[in-house]
């Protein structure tokens, strides 16, 4: 107890680093520069037979105090034969291999060594004993079998060596051993014979591996094609499921057919495999692979890539595309369902891939059904929450499913039940969509069923109520000519969406439009009366536009002064002066338009709008501009000029910036705004500042010239002083 506390009690207390620091190198080459060199043995030499007794018996002592010390150890007793071997003393080498046999007889490499030291030696029948009584005793192991069948065949004893072969497959050993003596009875002319072994193996072990090495046996050492193809055949046949579903099987079969320049068998054979296993993606249960079969299965798919570059035409190699990229998108899916992208790439790859096929063959339909699969099963992963946001994907799903079955099958009747499944999903109560309903409806219609269209739009109209809605009905209902109902549509609309200017505007001009004038204004006073719309300004420029379209300048004047009422925007002034100048369209002339930009400009000017008051200037000097070339008069031109105010350049500190910072601005000063004194005086102020600076820079310009023409008249007095100092 005591010792257990002193050692947690021990502490390291300085922990830094030594002043001399050793590295691991150099502890490894002290140690081994400070190791004992190995002391040789002493060398013997021999004289006479006694003293050569005296050694045998010293070197025999050696040995079996190192038995006695471990008797266990094979290594002593195998050196302690190899000793005996080496001075002839077979007796005595056989003596120790068989004392060595009583320590341990389950020791294969005590027999194997013991068959060598009797093969070493050509004692022949000695040799046959021992390997017989070895694989009695140890019949699985397979080098001792070898060891015994090398034997026999190297003596020439053909007979034997087939009986121990015969003997050691009564064993059932692995594939190599049937494989060994299959290439036995090939070596010594016996195909018949080999042909049966082989048979006898496949027949022991029905699994790919034994049929394949049949198959390889039957082709490169036989010689044997239609033997070699039989077993292929029978591999696909015969074996179970597990077996078949290998990759090498078919990568075997389809190299062995390739070579054979059977190119059409190995297509089909590369199809099957492609088929059977799912190849250029993931199969249906991938995780239960190993790595080794995932490995095999690529390299088959690549070399059905390769084969068809090699031999196959476009529409192979296209369809090769097409295999693989259906099973990349058969594990997309599988991983997750609610991947509607994932839905939609499928579905336009089997599209166009179908088209591309309609346009090579007489089926035109021959890949419908695998696009109605696909459709299906994307439409069966409905949206599990209740957000808008998750269906809109989905929803466009049913209607690239219903364009597929109208535009391509021409079947309007399945297009219509599409549409009509997808309504059924949609939880209305809680959203709904408006594209859904008006392309249901306009589908109706090119199914020539306007009754039913009417009744799907009345129900969108009930149970989504969407503004597109009533657009697209009152389209509908237009473009037939229907005018009463399009009125009713708008009343509909407008009880709904009392606010909406646009449907305001359309059903006036739809008013408009045939004829209805009295209707049309009574509309648009309806539609400004209104207390809340999201946009005025297009109700009363559509009033005004069609009041002026009629010809109507009182009006159009009335209408002026009622928005000037509820909004002063420059936008009013500039557009009534502009109506006011356009006599083609009623208006007084420019007279009356220079009275709507005046008074607009006292207005704004009253308010203290400047940025107004500039953009109404710009309008007014424009629109004199025009004038002044058209007539030749300036006068008035000079007159708006003289209200346009000067940009002014100005800091102030900056609102955000606690610190006192400064941030520069433009203001505009108006030469009329003399009112206030102190405003007058700052202009004025300012003027004579600009002039000042001009006449600052006027000065320095002319001092420059004259240090000019005083430097150029230095410069010819000091040439003149050198030409007198050189006469």
């Amino acid at each position: 107890m005591s010792l257990s506390n002193s050692r947690t009690t021990t502490r390291i207390k300085n922990r830094a680093p030594a002043a001399i620091q050793i590295s691991a190198e150099q502890i490894l080459r002290e140690a081994a520069d400070r190791q004992e060199g190995h002391a040789p043995e002493p060398i013997v030499k021999i004289h006479d037979a006694e003293e050569y007794q005296a050694h045998l018996r010293d070197r025999r002592k050696h040995f079996e105090d190192n038995i006695r010390y471990r008797r266990e150890h094979i290594g002593n007793w195998v050196k302690y034969a190899r000793f005996e071997e080496e001075n002839k003393e077979y007796e005595r080498g056989r003596s120790v291999f068989e004392r060595a046999l009583e320590v341990d007889y389950r020791s294969p490499e005590l027999w194997l060594r013991y068959a060598e030291f009797e093969m070493r030696n050509e004692f022949v029948n000695h040799a046959r004993n021992v390997l017989d009584r070895a694989v009695q005793i140890l019949p699985r192991v397979d080098f001792l079998w070898y060891k015994y069948v090398f034997l026999e065949e190297t003596v020439g004893d053909i007979a034997k060596c087939r009986a121990v072969f015969e003997r050691w497959m009564k064993w059932q050993p692995d594939d190599n051993a049937w494989l060994s003596f299959a290439r036995f009875e090939t070596r010594h002319g016996g195909l018949d014979r080999a042909e049966a072994v082989l048979r006898d193996y496949v027949n022991t072990y029905p699994s790919a591996r034994a049929f394949l090495r049949f198959a390889k046996w039957a082709e490169y050492e036989a010689k044997q094609t239609p033997l070699a193809r039989t077993i292929f055949e029978s591999t696909l046949s015969e074996l179970p499921p597990e077996e078949v579903k290998q990759a090498r099987v078919f990568s075997q079969f389809a190299s062995f057919e390739e070579r054979q320049g059977e190119h059409e068998r190995a297509r089909v054979i590369y199809r099957h495999a492609i088929e059977l296993l799912k190849l250029g993606g993931a199969t249906e249960h991938d995780d239960d692979l190993s790595d080794y079969e995932k490995s095999k299965r690529d390299e088959l798919y690549k070399a059905y890539i390769t084969f068809e570059k090699k031999h196959g035409d476009r529409e192979g190699i296209e369809e090769l595309v097409l295999t693989k990229q259906r099973a990349q998108y058969q594990k997309r899916m599988e991983e997750d369902p609610y991947d509607y992208d994932g839905w939609f790439e499928w579905a336009k790859m089997e599209e166009e891939s179908s088209s591309s096929v309609t346009e090579s063959s007489s089926s035109p339909n021959s890949n419908i059904a695998a696009i109605r699969d696909i459709y299906e099963r994307a439409v069966s992963y409905v949206p599990p929450s209740d957000l808008k946001d998750d269906w809109r994907r989905y929803i466009y799903l049913w209607i690239y499913y219903a364009v597929y079955e109208e535009l391509t099958n021409r079947d309007l009747n399945r297009a219509s039940q599409v549409y009509q499944t997808c309504l059924s999903l949609i939880p209305h109560e809680r959203f709904s969509f408006a594209k859904i309903w008006i392309l249901a409806a306009q589908l109706h219609v090119r199914r020539k069923n306007l009754t039913a269209a009417r009744k799907l739009f009345g129900r969108a109209i009930g149970m989504c109520g969407k503004e597109k809605i009533y657009k697209e009905y009152i389209a509908m209902e237009l473009a037939l000519g229907e005018v009463d109902r399009c009125r009713t549509l708008y009343n509909n609309y407008l009880k709904a969406m009392p606010h909406n200017c646009q449907a305001w505007s359309k059903y006036a001009q739809l008013e408009k439009a045939v004829g209805e004038t009295e209707r049309c204004r009574a509309l648009y006073e309806l539609a400004i009366a209104q207390p809340a719309l999201d946009m005025p300004e297009l109700l009363w420029k559509g009033y005004i536009d069609f009041e002026i379209d009629e010809g109507e300048a009182d009006r159009v004047r009335a209408l002026y002064q009622r928005l000037l009422e509820k909004t002063g925007h420059v936008k009013v002034w500039i557009s009534w002066a502009q109506f006011e100048a356009t006599v083609r369209l009623g208006g007084k002339g420019l007279e009356e338009s220079r009275r709507v930009f005046e008074r607009g400009y006292q207005q704004l000017k009253a308010e203290g709008l400047k940025d107004e008051r500039v953009l109404l200037l710009d309008e007014w000097r424009a629109m004199e501009k025009t004038n002044s070339t058209a007539n030749n008069d300036n006068a008035a031109l000079a007159a708006v000029e003289a209200k346009m105010p000067r940009r002014i350049k100005r800091k102030r500190p900056r609102e955000e910036d606690a610190g006192g910072g400064w941030e520069e601005f433009f203001e505009y000063q108006f030469p009329d705004d003399v009112e206030d004194g102190a405003a007058a005086g700052n202009f004025k102020i300012l003027e004579m500042a600009a002039k000042w600076k001009e006449q600052q820079k006027k000065m320095a310009q002319q001092q420059n010239k004259q240090q000019d023409d005083s430097d150029d008249d230095s410069d010819d007095d000091d040439d003149d002083d050198d030409d007198d100092d050189d006469e």
